[in-house]
């Protein structure tokens, strides 16, 4: 047994020699085998190890003695011991997740600060196999399936994930070790007891007696798998929530085998909680012909408009309107985009004969002709709005510009206008109008400048 959990400590990397390893005991079966492997597993690595124990508050008395029996554990042991109490019936809401979010606070408190490297924790195959199957059972993708993990990014490592819960008792009973039980563990209002008491005995008797080892081996096979498109696509960007939008090309999508489209999907969108049919309802989004499509779902807001796809916090309002005043020269950063347009008035060229197609020069005289500083403002487009560009017979509309350019729509609300007098005289890459475009008898250039802040 000791030398299984070895091999699978080395296997996974999960020490290095001299490390600071806290181990983290509630009192149970499998956390007090986990602190007797490491501690005779020790001197292979001139480990450090402490006793991590958490008292939740959850089963009153019964709870102050797996304290007292950790406590008595590590003196006995002469380890260190860190301990936390908590009233986790107090927090409200959801038992099982306040109690885990206490555990993993206090260990990523004792990573930080020095006091150990890693945590590690006691949970077994049988864990393993229960988390799959309930996940399975929940509807989870690949990434959920891979269950357990041994190793993960924030130092806690699982030394016992391939052995049995069996196996460790009857270890424990052999050498008559004793263990606490928690009661709670047999309670079937709890959905992951009746996995374990109900659902996965009879799943062993009348289907597969090696069931727990084909979970976990379920769990191996999606872990790899990911562990393999991590490396081609980069891990998932985000927390729990979207926090800013995300803009995805169709062709990313729609260019590339239905597989690896999920995998981009997924991979653009981190952890944004979007179930299997909403993704495929973007992946459909992307293939179709048409242009534009929009629905929202699990709080974001997924737009379609030409060759993008836009992933948003659902929002219940449109942004503002704006309307700023612009001095010349100087600058104005848009209200939300954080883009700065400037503008400055420059001598144009001795001989030099500038191209009236330039999109961003004006002619200043047409302005200042008549003395005194014009009055310029800066605000976003409008719907109606339209104006005459160089080059054009007649004022359009720049709805149609962005139609011919393939502008998406969620870029337009936000579009800067130039006004004189409240006239466009300029728009972002469409230019400037007719009436103020240089020409041959320009001798000063009203240069307009876009940079990122």
């Amino acid at each position: 047994m000791l030398e299984r959990v070895a091999e699978f400590v080395q296997r996974h990397r999960m020490l290095t020699p001299g490390g600071r390893v806290g181990v983290a005991v509630s009192g149970g079966a499998d956390s007090v085998f986990l602190l007797h492997a490491l501690r005779e597993l020790a001197p292979r690595w001139n480990l450090r190890l402490s006793v991590i124990h958490i008292e939740h508050g959850i089963r009153g008395a019964e709870s102050a003695a797996d304290g007292d029996y950790v406590a008595k554990l590590a003196a006995e042991y002469g380890l260190p011991l860190h301990l936390r109490r908590a009233d986790v019936p107090a927090m409200g809401g959801n038992l099982e997740e306040a109690a885990r979010n206490v555990r993993h606070a206090f260990y990523r408190e004792l990573i930080a600060s020095g006091a150990v490297d890693r945590v590690a924790t006691g949970h077994t195959r049988s864990d393993q196999a229960e988390t799959v199957l309930y996940r399975i059972l929940r509807g989870s993708g690949l990434t959920g399936l891979a269950g357990i993990l041994p190793v993960t990014s924030e130092g806690l490592i699982r030394p016992l994930l391939e052995i049995e819960r069996g196996e460790i008792e009857a270890w424990l009973r052999e050498r008559g070790i004793a263990w606490r039980e928690d009661e709670t563990n047999r309670d079937l209002s709890y959905a992951r007891n009746r996995l374990r008491h109900d659902i996965l005995p009879l799943l062993r008797k009348e289907f597969n007696p090696q069931l727990d080892a084909a979970l976990s081996h379920l769990a191996t096979l999606a872990r790899d798998e990911e562990s393999y498109w991590e490396s081609h696509l980069g891990s998932g960007m985000g927390g729990p929530r979207l926090a800013a939008p995300v803009v995805i090309a169709v062709a990313e999508l729609r260019s590339v085998h239905r597989a690896l489209a999920r995998r981009r999907l997924r991979h653009a969108l981190g952890a944004a909680s979007l179930d299997f049919a909403h993704m495929e309802r973007i992946l459909e989004m992307a293939e179709s012909p048409q242009g534009h499509d929009r629905f929202q779902a699990s709080g974001l807001d997924i737009c379609r408009s030409f060759d993008w796809i836009r992933v948003a916090p659902a929002s219940s309002s449109e942004p503002g309107d704006f309307t700023l005043p612009v001095r010349v020269p100087g600058s104005v950063e848009l209200p939300r985009s954080g883009v700065r347009i400037t503008l400055q008035v420059l001598e144009k060229p001795a001989g030099g004969e500038r191209c009236v197609t330039v999109v961003n020069e004006l002619d200043w005289q047409r302005f200042a002709g008549g003395g005194g500083v014009p009055s310029l403002e800066l605000r976003n487009w409008r719907p109606g709005d339209q104006y005459q560009r160089v080059g054009q017979s007649k004022p359009e509309k720049i709805k149609f510009f962005f139609q011919e350019a393939r502008i998406p729509l969620w870029e337009r609300a936000e579009w800067p206008i130039i006004t004189y007098n409240e006239t466009i005289v300029w728009a972002r890459r469409f230019g400037v109008a007719a009436e103020f475009a240089i020409g041959p008898e320009t001798r000063s250039i009203l240069q307009v400048a876009e940079t990122e802040s």
